[in-house]
């Protein structure tokens, strides 16, 4: 086992109490966190460059452990790859035991768990990330911790997180606004003939070059709704939507943004106002203190159906997570309880508002628009150029 020179830590990274009484409310004594997300979140910041974008290595994958014991963070411990000896020599970790010996998934977990007899914390409730601890993992707890009861940890996770701290907003705010640049600047290379798939590659490019980390582009041209990179092409008079995630540091930017080869027609201009007034609408119940649902309360007089096609509406937490806390409804795309939509919000949490009109004359027309719950309303990242921008120009 090796160790820090400090034996405890003088400051968390995060909010150590909040947390201690989340567990508290679970009937939680330790958690054993093994999603590199809440790892990072943890650590202060922290993921590890050698298995940022894949796990997999030999015939097993990285899993990083954090175990935190409740109201004992002098306890914790940090399971890590030997590489990762390298960034603890260049940053330090805080917990005062770093073990940098695991190469896969069962050694990684067998030092966990001797860690956690060692402080004793075999016995009670522990919380583990279901849906983030690999089979192998779990059977190797279940059978050699028989005398624990093991329980998911990742609403409280979610909880610890879901206010965001001004680094994290800044953060946020930056992503949103590299994306729309890159948005703007893919818009003015595209050209009568290029296809959605290369379309989508430079969207890339430009994310990538504008300091992101590409995560994905949902694409639509003309009256297609099909939003996959593929071989179909765009010409003059065609709409385009670009919808796209990237992150910075790990916090994820998701915005989408409208464009036309050429001048829209009144008809467009008129469906993308409609689009606006319904986000407008949102988004002027957003603020401290308002209760998730006045959210949906605002838009649904203006979602009616109309004359053609199909209007939907959806509104969710942003930040290390696509779709996390704020949980604010049971029946969008991402299947999940709501619960936070009779809640107050929380200045400091992050929101993703987006409009779809999938009009089967028009095209796919949507605004999405990621906004950061202030004590008096909101502010929307990266929230310029939300009319039709002007393709090729």
């Amino acid at each position: 086992m090796e160790t820090n020179p400090v034996v405890a830590p003088t400051r968390l990274p995060f909010d150590a109490a909040l947390l201690d009484a989340l567990m508290d409310d679970a009937r939680l004594d330790v958690l054993v966190v093994t999603s590199k997300h809440n790892v990072q979140y943890l650590l202060g910041g922290y993921r590890f460059f050698m298995f940022d974008t894949m796990d997999a290595i030999g015939l097993s994958r990285y899993l990083p452990i954090l175990v935190y014991p409740r109201g004992a963070p002098d306890k914790a411990a940090y399971i890590a790859n030997p590489n990762e000896r390298y960034e603890q020599e260049s940053r330090g970790f805080w917990p005062a035991t770093i073990i940098a010996r695991a190469r896969g998934t069962t050694d990684a977990m067998r030092f966990c768990i001797d860690h956690l007899r060692a402080i004793g914390a075999d016995r009670g409730r522990i919380g583990v990330e279901a849906g983030f601890l690999p089979a192998d993992a779990w059977a190797l707890m279940a059978r050699d911790l028989g005398s624990a009861t093991l329980g998911d940890c990742v609403e409280v996770m979610e909880s610890l997180r879901a206010v965001k701290t001004p680094a994290e907003l800044a953060l946020l705010r930056s992503a949103s606004e590299r994306i729309e640049r890159s948005m703007l600047e893919t818009f003015a290379s595209v050209a009568p003939g290029q296809t959605k798939a290369r379309i989508a590659e430079t969207l890339r490019q430009r994310e990538v070059a504008n300091g992101l980390v590409f995560d994905y582009c949902l694409i639509t041209t003309g009256r297609s709704l099909n939003r996959a990179p593929s071989a179909d092409t765009i010409g003059d008079g065609d709409i385009l939507s670009l919808d796209s995630g990237g992150n910075l540091g790990g916090y994820i930017g998701d915005i989408c943004r409208m464009g036309i080869l050429g001048e829209p027609t009144a008809e467009l201009v008129d469906a993308l106002d409609r689009i606006d007034d319904i986000q407008q609408a949102a988004r002027a119940a957003v603020a401290a203190g308002r209760q998730g649902a006045d959210v949906f309360a605002a838009v649904a007089g203006r979602l009616a159906t109309p004359r053609e096609g199909a209007l939907s509406f959806v509104a969710h937490g942003m930040g290390l997570v696509s779709h996390e806390a704020p949980r604010l409804m049971a029946d969008g795309p991402i299947p999940y309880p709501a619960a936070h939509r009779d809640r107050p919000l929380a200045a400091g949490m992050v929101l993703s508002i987006e409009t779809i009109w999938q009009h089967p004359r028009l095209g796919f027309l949507k605004l999405e628009d990621t906004v950061a719950v202030t004590p008096e309303g909101c502010e929307g990242f990266g929230d310029a150029h939300r009319g039709w921008n002007r393709a090729g120009a």
